[in-house]
């Protein structure tokens, strides 16, 4: 990519108008305003008559339900006792009892009720099948075998057949010669965006031949790309999100990920591990001449997203990285603020914005699969208060289902009942390890979308993964030779031959 002047780098194109913000996670002000008070007030183990006032004249002050502060408390106190193994003493004089964690039972009389009650007894006996599947799978790994897209060893290119060709592009994106014939046959459909993603990957490959690699150098971008629309959020599900990104599994996070992230917000501030972040850091992405936070600001709105507050770091050495908070921000360290390219700046934004998906955030909270599995239970506990699960899974799940129910409004308890109803309909099977991979992949595609380059994508994983870069490059290869990036390309108006891009 050529050199261009600062004020030309991250802008959008004339016809640009950025969509309404709705991809990120979630937070209210409860939240914001009280939790950090109340985990200084259990630090000691000790709720005092003294604090009890403090408290209660915070939430008078500032107009807060004493209810629904009483349901957060229940989460907080759930998670400390959990993790430090200690009942918390309140001493406080008042007599009144504590406002229920769980409403008392009524008996439904409402016929959609009384059908939803027949229907989750219906699924009992398949609820226990899978809990017995659930644990044979803990003792064993799971190996999926699938030859479906190998193809034939001898059998001669198929030129006229783009449904073969892509099959043996998505099993192996370094083929040149498949990649060669799907060259011609884009030729021949007069498909040139499509050409030139293909000879982009030849390219990058270092396989492509004088006709590909003029058309390559004829159409590349001397600018970032200046979409004419924002990816919507259905784009996103379609045709961003990895094909092994089971949509429910994320839809179940999104639910309970505030209520994960205050847990780890408090757990952090009691062992002493929050990052602080200075003031004097924070960036303005209006006025800043910090190229990295120009570029987060220029990505999110394409993204269809919001920037979270960003901070400029030098003595951080990485790229970027969520800083956790309420609401949570994110440091750009000094791998970002200097040395790199607008394409690779651009990736590093896509991606990380991605993680800020409200179905994908909980992964920068919890990054183990094991850890993952344990909210995943607790929100499918949640949604089935019934669900049969065995002592030593109940020991794990339980704890985290006490400190997280409490902060859920009685809607988000409904939307795991249906989240539960669903994936058990749907098998009530998941690979959690394989989602965490395909998050992360759909991120990588994010980022590749906005740099456009997949040198740029490349010198970033050499500098932060190099172990896992070929599969992680295959990846994107196979994304950039996909219909679906090939529609994306269309809707947002980057497609060769676009508007945006003439």
């Amino acid at each position: 990519m050529s050199a261009m002047s600062e004020a030309e780098t991250f802008q959008h194109h004339r016809s640009f108008e950025a969509g309404e913000a709705t991809g990120n996670m979630r937070l209210g002000k409860l939240e914001a305003m009280y939790e950090e008070l109340f985990a200084e007030v259990i630090e000691d183990g000790v709720i005092t008559q003294e604090e009890r006032d403090q408290l209660d004249k915070m939430a008078d002050n500032l107009g807060l339900d004493r209810s629904r502060l009483r349901r957060l408390e229940a989460a907080l106190q759930a998670a400390y006792e959990a993790r430090h193994r200690i009942v918390i003493k309140d001493l406080s004089f008042d007599d009144s009892p504590p406002p229920a964690t769980i409403m008392p039972f009524e008996a439904p009389t409402d016929t959609r009720t009384l059908a939803l009650e027949r229907r989750i007894k219906a699924l009992e006996a398949r609820i226990q099948e899978l809990e017995t599947e659930l644990s044979d799978a803990r003792a064993r790994v799971s190996v999926e075998v699938d030859f479906s897209d190998v193809a034939p060893a001898m059998r001669a290119l198929p030129d006229d057949d783009p449904a073969e060709l892509a099959k043996r592009v998505r099993h192996d994106p370094r083929d040149v010669d498949t990649l060669h014939a799907l060259f011609r046959l884009y030729k021949k459909a007069d498909d040139v965006d499509r050409q030139w993603c293909v000879s982009q990957v030849l390219t990058y490959l270092g396989g492509a031949d004088a006709e590909e690699s003029a058309l390559f150098e004829q159409h590349r971008a001397t600018t970032l790309i200046r979409p004419s629309a924002p990816v919507t959020q259905e784009a996103w599900r379609r045709l961003v999100f990895h094909p092994e990104e089971e949509p429910l599994v994320g839809e179940i996070f999104s639910v309970v990920v505030s209520a994960v992230l205050i847990g780890r917000l408090s757990a952090m501030r009691r062992d002493k591990q929050l990052v602080k972040l200075d003031p004097e850091a924070k960036q303005d992405p209006e006025t800043t001449t910090v190229q990295a936070v120009r570029c987060f600001h220029w990505a999110s709105q394409i993204l269809g997203m919001r920037s979270p507050a960003l901070y400029a770091d030098p003595d951080y050495a990485g790229f970027v990285e969520m800083v956790p908070g309420i609401p949570p921000a994110s440091r750009i360290g000094a791998s970002a603020l200097a040395g790199r390219s607008a394409a690779e700046l651009a990736f590093l934004a896509g991606r990380h914005l991605a993680n800020y998906r409200e179905e994908h955030f909980v992964k920068l909270l919890v990054p183990n699969a094991r850890g993952l599995e344990d909210v995943f239970l607790a929100a499918l506990s949640i949604g089935n208060p019934g669900l049969p699960l065995s002592a030593q899974v109940k020991q794990l799940v339980v704890p985290i289902a006490k400190a997280i129910e409490p902060i859920l409004e009685s809607e988000q308890v409904d939307r795991l009942r249906g989240h539960f109803l669903r994936f058990v309909e749907e098998g009530g099977r998941t690979n959690l390890q394989r989602w965490s991979t395909s998050v992360e992949r759909t991120c990588g595609r994010a980022g590749l979308l906005l740099a456009n380059d997949l040198r740029a994508a490349h010198g970033v994983y050499t500098i932060e993964d190099h172990p896992h870069l070929d599969e992680k490059m295959e990846d994107l290869m196979s994304f950039v030779l996909s219909d679906r990036y090939a529609k994306l390309r269309r809707q947002i108006g980057i497609a060769v031959g676009s508007a945006a891009t003439s």
